[in-house]
């Protein structure tokens, strides 16, 4: 399971022109679901988001979770984090996981996993086109990958 986890100002998701979720203060979370992922992956990038500091605690330094800052997470499925671009032009998805084992696995890390740890968490549409907009704070952007390819 591959995550790009940006802290944000605000975002939100809108499918054809419907607004479906949007935060405030807190977490962008993309997220690709890989062939071959299992609840392990998801219980690996579900403590990895609730637990990472990224927010300023009262004296500047990056020391809080999005928890302890007052944050939401806005997830958004995107089988395209696991696309291989090293050869020709046209990029290969034959890693991302099918629909049928992706969508379980993104509810069981947003809805048990996330949630559970006290975070509300909104969500786009899965297998939906969506149009994201956020507001990056900082920017800070960080890469998850529960292989612990980097």
């Amino acid at each position: 399971m591959r995550v790009v986890l940006q802290r944000v100002k605000e975002a939100s998701v809108s499918v054809d022109g419907e607004v479906l979720a949007s935060i405030g203060t807190g977490l962008l979370i993309l997220v690709g679901v890989e062939e071959g992922d299992t609840e392990t992956d998801a219980d690996y990038i579900a403590n990895k988001i609730s637990g990472i500091r990224i927010f300023s605690d009262g004296e500047g330094k990056m020391n809080l979770a999005c928890l302890e800052a007052g944050g939401s997470v806005l997830a958004i499925s995107q089988f395209t984090l696991h696309g291989d671009a090293r050869k020709g032009r046209r990029p290969s998805f034959i890693k991302a996981a099918r629909p049928e084992t992706a969508r379980p696995l993104m509810e069981l890390l947003l809805v048990e996993k996330i949630s559970g740890m006290g975070l509300e968490v909104g969500t786009g549409r899965f297998g939906a086109h969506m149009e994201v907009a956020l507001v990056n704070d900082g920017p800070i952007t960080i890469l998850l990958d529960s292989k612990k390819l980097f």
